[in-house]
């Protein structure tokens, strides 16, 4: 099994950092954290490190220094944390290799998505993501990300009816279908359980996109293109 991909986060503001730290970690990945400047030579030198945010609790001079040293072929990529208006500070980072520049104050949603997305540049952690009308669901990850900002978490067994679905958008699936390609988690296997796995799910994707097609079974309508 390939190593999680490794997230550290140099200087990051506490609050910012604890959050970002546990999306991060939900979602497959493991985080190194360097409170103090001067414990970020020590993460960043032990090498492992895919991606590297450091915060504008570490002044840009500094934040800059360690893109100098750990940055470049074969380090991890760097995304800098500047303080608003620092137009110049995210040039500079730019100018000198840094994968991104964000201002504060963060969204800590948006930074993991750019997080995200340099992951899956390197080949690490690429999602697979379900775009609903009110919810995004990581399937990697079996995570649903309400457009509220909550989250849950899907059972193996709704990832698996949901990934039937999916597979197969806008097709009637009958009730032996899904029987036979997502079984329940348990030994209830009624005709009837299919219907309340059916509504539990598309309670907690809050979604109407899984339709009913009376006297024969489900189909899975899409709001939008699928995401690959």
């Amino acid at each position: 099994m390939a190593a999680r991909p490794v997230v550290a986060l140099i200087c990051v503001a506490g609050v910012v950092a604890d959050d970002l730290a546990g999306h991060l970690q939900r979602r497959g990945n493991d985080t190194r954290m360097a409170r103090q400047a001067w414990e970020a030579e020590t993460v960043l030198s032990a090498g492992g490190i895919d991606v590297a945010v450091v915060g504008d609790e570490l002044s840009q001079a500094e934040a800059r220094n360690l893109l100098r040293r750990h940055g470049g072929e074969g380090g991890p990529d760097f995304i800098l944390i500047c303080r608003p208006g620092d137009l110049l500070d995210k040039v500079l980072a730019l100018e000198l290799g840094a994968a991104d520049a964000v201002e504060s104050p963060l969204v800590v949603r948006e930074l993991a998505a750019r997080i995200g997305r340099l992951l899956a540049r390197r080949g690490r952690n690429a999602q697979e993501l379900v775009v609903l009308e009110n919810a995004t669901v990581d399937m990697r990850s079996a995570m649903v990300m309400h457009a509220s900002g909550a989250e849950e978490q899907l059972s193996p067994g709704q990832v698996a009816l949901l990934k039937l679905f999916v597979a197969s958008p806008r097709k009637v699936l009958t009730r032996d279908d899904i029987m036979a390609a997502a079984p329940a988690e348990n030994a209830d296997a009624f005709d009837r359980s299919i219907d309340s796995r059916i509504v539990r799910l598309r309670r907690k994707l809050n979604t109407a996109s899984i339709a009913t097609i009376r006297g024969s079974g489900y189909r899975f309508d899409p709001p939008e293109p699928l995401s690959e």
